[in-house]
């Protein structure tokens, strides 16, 4: 999918030296920040969007530019329950 953005000229210097000359790219990694950190778009789609290369690639780039990971204390209470299942008791 291509996208194209109009951009006031009297923006453009601003943003160049706030992102750098690939405004594409940025906005790209923008729209996958947000739609991570806003739960809708899920690790594996932000990777996907910006060609990442595997989990833990997707997982670094998102500590870089400062995005916890999606995970919930009833996410670590589930994990927890699970091993707990299948290994016993501590």
């Amino acid at each position: 999918m291509t996208l194209s953005l109009n951009i006031p000229d009297e923006a453009e210097h601003t943003l160049y030296e706030a992102w750098g000359k690939d405004l594409s790219r940025a906005a790209v990694e923008a729209l996958a920040i947000e739609g991570y950190r806003t739960g809708k778009l899920s690790r594996f789609e932000v990777q996907t969007l910006l060609g990442l290369q595997d989990r833990w690639g997707t997982e670094e780039w998102l500590g870089a530019h400062g995005v916890n990971l999606n995970y919930s204390l009833s996410d670590l209470e589930a994990d927890r329950a699970a091993i707990k299942r299948r290994f016993g008791p501590a």
